[in-house]
């Protein structure tokens, strides 16, 4: 089978190396820096490029670009995909992704399936990509309501063979709502917390709640700023909810209020417990 993949980044770069290593499938890519090109022919991760005329032969195309970017692919490219092409995104958004990919699919014939594998790491590029990154994780799918049950499942068979733990069906709606929180917010606190004044001075006063907290502080700015702006809503959401309940704490301390800020720990350790 061939599969194709535009965009030789982290996400990329690591489905690639996984196909590769887990299947006996064929892997044309495409990225638009000739190094990383150059890099992935060298250490076996594609075996070839994947240009216009091959796109109609690929099985599964797999687009992990930028959101806009992913979008301007799957458009331009709307011509050349074969019939029984599943393409997928793999963008950390969908409401801006999927409706006109789907638009497109409905016009030309070929299926649109937005997938999001929730997988990475603080550090991005292909030189940082791992053929076992996606091992034990969920992969979003979010398929619209006509699709072929069989292409579904055949998608979710491949990602399986990728390594996928789980595969998450949803909708782009859900999906924006619940990646707001379980990803979103999560960079923006990395972010705003490292930024403390005595962050500078952290070292032999830290331990692992230290390196837990900042990890994803190293981020790519020009990436995670496209999605948070791309869900402004639900991470608006998000972020205030936040700020209310951090000032609950912070209240309970201008109070001298011991009583308070324990149902507020118990609050968040029965929570903790409840959710895993």
């Amino acid at each position: 089978m061939q599969i194709g993949i535009a965009g030789l980044g982290l996400i990329g770069g690591s489905l690639a190396k996984a196909v590769k290593e887990r299947t006996g499938h064929m892997v044309l890519g495409f990225d638009q820096d000739d190094g990383v090109m150059q890099d992935a022919l060298a250490c076996g991760a594609i075996d070839g490029v994947l240009d216009s005329p091959a796109l109609k032969d690929c099985r599964i195309v797999l687009v992990a670009l930028y959101p806009q970017a992913a979008v301007d692919y799957i458009l331009a490219h709307k011509a050349d995909f074969g019939a029984s092409t599943i393409v997928a995104d793999c963008c950390g958004v969908k409401e801006v992704v999927c409706p006109s990919c789907q638009a497109a699919a409905a016009e030309q014939g070929f299926t649109f399936i937005g997938g999001h594998p929730m997988a990475g790491m603080e550090r991005s590029g292909f030189s940082h990509s791992r053929a076992d990154l996606f091992c034990g994780a969920s992969m979003v799918l979010t398929p619209p309501e006509k699709t072929d049950p069989a292409a579904v499942a055949f998608l979710s068979a491949f990602c399986r063979e990728l390594g996928f733990g789980r595969i998450q069906l949803s909708t782009p709606q859900e999906h924006d709502r619940m990646i707001a929180l379980t990803s979103q917010l999560a960079h923006v606190l990395s972010s705003a917390y490292v930024k403390s004044p005595a962050a500078l001075d952290h070292a032999g006063f830290s331990a692992g709640s230290f390196k837990d907290m900042t990890r994803v502080a190293r981020l790519n700015e020009n990436m995670w700023t496209e999605l948070f702006f791309d869900n402004r809503p639900a991470l608006l959401t998000e972020i205030e909810g936040l700020i209310q309940r951090l000032e609950e704490y912070a209240e309970a301390l201008r109070q001298n209020d011991r009583e308070t800020m324990r149902l507020l720990l118990r609050e968040g350790r029965q929570r903790k417990e409840i959710v895993g």
